[in-house]
């Protein structure tokens, strides 16, 4: 019974969010990241494009032989409110770094600089946005195509960013340039009931 109503407080807690979207719509600020490797710091920048749909830019270097820029796209769900979010998303890396190659034959591992690398990257996280700042958690594992061995490297990353556009004023400033849109095409709902007048 325990577990029943977990799984049912659970269902809630995910359903209610969805009535709500994030209460960003651009941000920018740091990102420390960390693997069995390296650690790195970098950028990161956020754009709302749809509600609850975000593009995201890391710029991020461990300021030695690895340096990477991650172009993501990532869908947010509200957890209860819409400034506490569960994030998915999916997107491309390239850069230049260090590659570790294992020689079974010989149990060596050759280690090389200045690779180009191009890969494939996942991320899941969470997010909670307070008093102008937004603070995340994510995990991303990273699929090399070409240029690094071994070819799966997962980093986590903690965020820190500012929020520069509130949710509301992005909201406001598209519905502004809508309704400049339609005026200026002759398409508002004054401008469409005048015209037959105009014509004559």
């Amino acid at each position: 019974m325990q577990k029943f109503n977990l799984v049912l407080f659970l269902l809630l807690l995910f359903s209610w969010g969805e009535s709500f979207g994030q209460s960003y719509g651009s941000s920018l600020g740091l990102r420390f990241g960390n693997n069995n490797q390296y650690r790195t710091i970098g950028l990161s920048v956020q754009q709302r494009i749809q509600k609850g749909l975000t593009v995201e830019g890391i710029l991020q270097s461990d300021f030695n032989v690895n340096s990477s820029f991650h172009a993501l796209l990532q869908k947010h769900r509200p957890i209860l409110s819409k400034r506490l979010n569960y994030y998915y998303g999916a997107g491309i890396s390239l850069g230049i770094g260090e590659s570790q190659e294992k020689i079974p034959e010989s149990m060596q591992i050759i280690q090389t600089y200045g690779n180009p690398m191009l890969g494939l990257d996942l991320v899941a996280g969470l997010e909670f946005t307070a008093l102008g700042v937004n603070f995340s958690v994510d995990y991303k594992p990273n699929v090399n195509i070409a240029g690094r061995q071994p070819w799966y490297s997962g980093q986590v990353g903690i965020s820190a960013r500012s929020v520069l556009v509130k949710g509301k004023q992005q909201k406001k400033n598209r519905r502004i340039k809508a309704r400049e849109k339609r005026k200026k095409n002759g398409t508002g709902f004054f401008q469409r009931i005048i015209q037959p007048f105009k014509n004559n």
